[in-house]
């Protein structure tokens, strides 16, 4: 009789390899998808360093600049636009005017020479996004952007990955609808002027005295929601707009 060709350990070490071969695959690629979704990939609240420091807490918040004042094509463009430095001096050719944080500013409208601000969000080429689209619906910067009025120095507010933007695409009534008490209070309001009502509401009464949407929203913490009396809200925005949910969650409505 012959000698035995494998050890009695032979079979243990077959099944760890096989198993390692099936592994390996399935946990490179749970760990590439984790990768994808981290910040370090997505860039989500990792802010980037300006030209300028300009802090939208001190804009927004604490003077009470409506975001439209700056980003003046948001509502009717498909960007929301980059102030010119003469926006600036508006404001900085009467305050701050020897501030060596704003010497940038104040060099670049004299020689006509814009500011090279480093861009925080970017859609990719091969994705259209309308800014004014979305605002028009009554889509309050924040649920895109994070809390906006609380950023000293812009971070990116959210992944804008596909799976993402599909949860408002698939249920926009859970995005657009309002609490009773502000509709109320501004029966006339558009769903666009409503979403920018918020941040005065917000400087008004603050984040004591915000519905629990808007204290979502006021803290970059609103996904959706699931409140009936909003859901209800959002689905006659959804009627009175003339959404149509389906053909909003076509490939081809971004990817043209």
């Amino acid at each position: 009789m012959g000698s035995q060709v494998f050890k009695p350990n032979a079979n243990s070490i077959a099944r760890i390899t096989i198993l390692a071969i099936v592994a390996t695959p399935l946990t490179v690629g749970l760990a590439l998808a984790a990768l994808s979704r981290s910040p370090a990939n997505t860039k989500v609240n990792i802010a980037k360093n300006q030209p300028v420091p300009f802090s939208h807490q001190h804009h927004n918040w604490e003077l009470g600049i409506d975001c439209r004042y700056c980003h003046t094509s948001v509502e009717k463009s498909s960007f929301a636009g980059i102030p010119a430095v003469e926006t600036c001096m508006s404001c900085h050719s009467q305050i701050w005017t020897n501030s060596p944080l704003l010497e940038p500013i104040r060099d670049a409208y004299a020689t006509g020479t814009p500011i090279k601000w480093n861009r925080v969000n970017k859609v990719p080429d091969f994705v259209y996004f309308n800014h004014s689209i979305h605002i028009n619906r009554g889509l309050n910067c924040n649920i895109c952007h994070g809390p906006m009025q609380d950023e000293h120095i812009t971070a990116k507010g959210n992944s804008f990955q596909m799976a993402w933007c599909l949860q408002c695409h698939r249920a926009p009534e859970r995005y657009l609808g309002w609490n009773k008490d502000l509709k109320e209070q501004y029966p006339n309001l558009t769903p666009r002027e409503l979403a920018f009502k918020f941040y005065w509401k917000l400087q008004t009464v603050g984040k004591g005295g915000l519905s629990q949407r808007e204290t979502e929203l006021a803290t970059g913490q609103f996904d959706g929601s699931d409140h009936p009396e909003e859901v209800a809200d959002g689905k006659e925005i959804v009627k009175q707009l003339g959404i149509k949910v389906q053909q909003d969650a076509d490939c081809t409505v971004c990817h043209r």
